[in-house]
């Protein structure tokens, strides 16, 4: 079938959340899919896969005070605009190639080809290609994104070491559940937080943690401080607010905290107020830094290897919640924000 003879459905931003992100802010369309000039490819879309700092690229731009936006004003400087294509990382087919690399058949990954059926690759357009040899649903949980989102960050950022006590928030999350494992094979104690009591029963008996704290029922500070006597040598998170500030409260001293992410700051008008005790981190001595995956590209083999090592010997376990249909994909994304998702959210078409 040749590319002018397909539709091309596409999921677009209708409109700018003005508070928690709602499947009525997109919209389906319709368009013809063009030709393909000479160096590229066409792709059908099989999977998308979701991640919680989606939801800052649908914030308007933030002003320096924070009072038009959620997020901070150099923050995520990419933005999607109504009308646009959601973008979004998809796992897709190669059906039609122009371009010498790509061979009909592959399943190729890139993280902005959208909510879309078919994805013309551009000449130099970068993409990843999946071993066949794995399960998809596999190498999306745990050995991209995600996977070595949580082991750059906890190794190298965090300088885990033996012996270290490890708080990881958002800890049934695609990330953090990640994270907090490569912490427990590092050798360290660790100490999640997630919201739900079957949440934090996974975290403990299938992730084999040390304790889990529900934040939906237990003063975080509180338990915290019981947990972990000695104070808190690393804190891995994903959430910030009213989190960020009881872990500070029990940071150790010369402790390292590690910002993934804000997911207290994606799903609303304003962001939450900021912790209250930042002063802590100047008598503690704490250090407290953010990073990109993209930082650590040169190494991307490496924690891919790793991460598949990990999983094989079954160190490390992964979860996914795997929907179905392209007309669930804004469903399927606000799982990550409505508290009912645990682990990876996956799209299959």
């Amino acid at each position: 079938m040749k590319p002018a003879e397909l539709v091309n459905r596409q999921w677009i931003l209708a409109r700018v959340p003005d508070g928690p992100a709602r499947e009525g802010d997109f919209a389906q369309r319709t368009i013809a899919v063009e030709e393909l000039a000479d160096g590229e490819a066409l792709g059908r879309a099989r999977w998308f896969t979701f991640e919680a700092a989606m939801r800052a690229w649908l914030a308007p731009p933030a002003s320096r005070d924070g009072a038009a936006g959620s997020v901070p004003a150099r923050g995520y400087p990419f933005r999607v605009q109504p009308g646009q294509v959601m973008a979004g990382p998809a796992v897709v087919e190669i059906v039609v190639s122009r371009r010498p690399d790509l061979t009909p058949g592959e399943l190729v990954r890139n993280a902005m080809f959208g909510w879309q059926e078919y994805v013309r690759i551009g000449a130099a357009q970068p993409v990843q290609r999946l071993d066949p040899a794995i399960p998809v649903d596999r190498q999306l949980t745990a050995l991209v994104g995600n996977g070595p989102t949580a082991y750059f960050g906890i190794l190298d950022v965090g300088g885990v070491r033996a012996g270290d006590t490890v708080v990881v928030s958002g800890a049934a999350g695609a990330t953090g559940s990640m994270a907090a494992q490569i912490a427990r094979i590092a050798g360290a104690c660790v100490i999640s937080i997630a919201g739900g009591t079957e949440k934090c029963r996974w975290l403990v008996e299938d992730c084999r943690l040390d304790a889990a704290v529900n934040y939906r029922q237990e003063p975080v500070s509180e338990r915290l401080r019981q947990l972990c006597p000695d104070a808190i040598d690393v804190f891995f998170d994903g959430v910030g607010g009213s989190v960020l500030e009881a872990a500070i409260d029990n940071m150790a001293d010369h402790g390292r905290i590690v910002v993934c992410g804000q997911t207290a700051a994606y799903d609303g008008v304003q962001a939450p107020a900021g912790p209250r005790n930042l002063f802590e981190l100047v008598t503690r001595r704490v250090r407290m830094q953010g990073y990109l995956l993209s930082d650590f590209a040169a190494r991307m083999d490496e924690a891919q290897q790793a991460l598949a090592d990990w999983l094989a010997s079954g160190e490390l376990v992964g979860r996914s919640e795997v929907h179905e249909g392209f007309e669930n994909a804004p469903r399927a994304f606000l799982r990550l924000f409505n508290g009912e998702g645990t682990g990876k959210q996956l799209l299959r078409l």
